[in-house]
């Protein structure tokens, strides 16, 4: 019985560091203007270049219905810009534009500065065992 608490507790404690990380990340972003999604759409492009809009979605975790809000704002910002595939009309990839490449320039080391004071409690092989770890945990409940 004690292990059921124990894992009723972990799924709190990483809920709760979640939302914790989630907040920290929203409130960096909105220092620029930019909700988390935004943020997180630009980075992709940013170090993945030109992406797919229908696959975006999966790789920033939001709704495949989302995405093209998301888009249209970053566009209206100026920071991407949609382009046709010229293989497949039916694909339309959203790509950074020098004016969003200029803002992640500025931006993300202050970001990856932020990123790393949340984990300045661990070290770094501390670091990698959490994500084997919270790996293993996601691995098993996609499984179920």
């Amino acid at each position: 019985m004690e292990l059921v608490k124990d894992e009723l507790k972990a799924v709190t404690v990483i809920i709760r560091a979640s939302q914790a990380i989630q907040e920290v990340i929203r409130k960096d972003a909105a220092k620029f203007g930019l909700n988390s999604t935004e943020f997180s759409v630009l980075e992709l492009l940013y170090h993945r270049g030109d992406q797919p809009i229908q696959k975006i979605g999966k790789k920033v975790l939001i709704s495949s219905g989302s995405i093209t809000y998301v888009v249209d704002k970053l566009e209206q910002k100026n920071y991407v810009r949609r382009r046709g595939c010229p293989k497949d009309r039916r694909v339309t990839y959203a790509a950074i534009t020098s004016e969003g490449k200029l803002l992640m320039d500025k931006i993300f080391p202050q970001h990856e500065l932020k990123i790393q004071e949340i984990f300045a409690e661990l070290d770094a092989e501390e670091v990698k065992e959490a994500i084997a770890l919270l790996k293993r945990i996601g691995y098993s409940a996609k499984n179920l």
